[in-house]
């Protein structure tokens, strides 16, 4: 998953209008777009300075076609822009509690490829993403991860979003991770043998000053197996919030 340089608001708004000027002039007849040229014609017909070029034609129909759809300026656009990214940054926008362990432990320091894996996570894949994560949610689940996606499509979120239908057996990290989220289902799933390996991985993927977060409800087999996925990360700093049975594994990789 490449690292991607955040586009500026001011290329995301060149990108709004470009496309909504395309897209009317696909929504109506050929006659009526002829008929805006002829209209961009006489208007700079009347400026005698101006040579007639194909050029400024193109600009003088889109400025028409502007000016038709009442597009916002860039300062309008730019505000509500800003004022739509913070409500996707709240966490209560995607069904979790303001002080949940995902909110307080990486949302503070969210930045880069965050791996995020199992039942129940789907909130954080794209509370992270709105944070400017680039996000890899994995679930054994399709029609989960189609949610996700599209849910991401509708808030404009959809390139700090890919889905992956399988499990953590068969993953492996191709680039270091800020940050793994994990359901405490998506470990027990595996054996013994297959959820040492996939730690293993995850953690040596992970940098320096990274964090790792497993969730959810320890009952029966899955108590020893959250004893054993503890035990597992000697050498960092971990802490368990939330009830014993209950809470979420919060570790974190000790800068070297």
């Amino acid at each position: 998953m490449p690292n991607r340089r955040p586009r500026s608001l001011k290329h995301e708004y060149e990108l709004y209008v470009e496309e909504e000027i395309e897209h009317y002039k696909e929504s109506i007849p050929r006659s009526a777009l002829l008929a805006i040229g002829d209209e961009a014609v006489a208007v700079l017909a009347r400026d005698s300075q101006l040579s007639l070029t194909e050029i400024l034609l193109c600009e003088e129909v889109d400025r028409i076609i502007f000016s038709r759809l009442r597009l916002p300026t860039y300062q309008t656009w730019r505000r509500r822009r800003l004022k739509a990214a913070a409500e996707l940054r709240k966490p209560e926008r995607w069904g979790l509690a303001p002080d949940a362990p995902v909110v307080r432990a990486v949302v503070p320091s969210a930045d880069g490829r965050v791996l995020v894996a199992g039942a129940g996570t789907e909130g954080s894949a794209l509370l992270l993403a709105a944070h400017g994560c680039d996000v890899l949610t994995i679930g054994s689940e399709e029609t989960a991860l189609l949610r996700v996606l599209s849910e991401a499509e509708a808030v404009g979120l959809s390139e700090r979003v890919r889905a992956l239908v399988g499990d953590l057996r068969s993953y492996t990290p191709d680039a270091p991770l800020r940050a793994v989220v994990c359901s405490l289902s998506a470990l027990t799933a595996l054996s013994k043998s297959e959820r040492a390996r996939a730690l293993a991985l995850l953690k040596e993927a992970t940098a320096d000053g990274g964090i790792h977060l497993v969730q959810g409800v320890a009952t029966g087999r899955s108590k020893s197996v959250l004893d054993e996925v503890v035990a597992s990360y000697a050498g960092w700093r971990v802490s368990m919030e939330g009830e014993q049975d209950a809470g979420t594994l919060v570790a974190w990789k000790e800068v070297a």
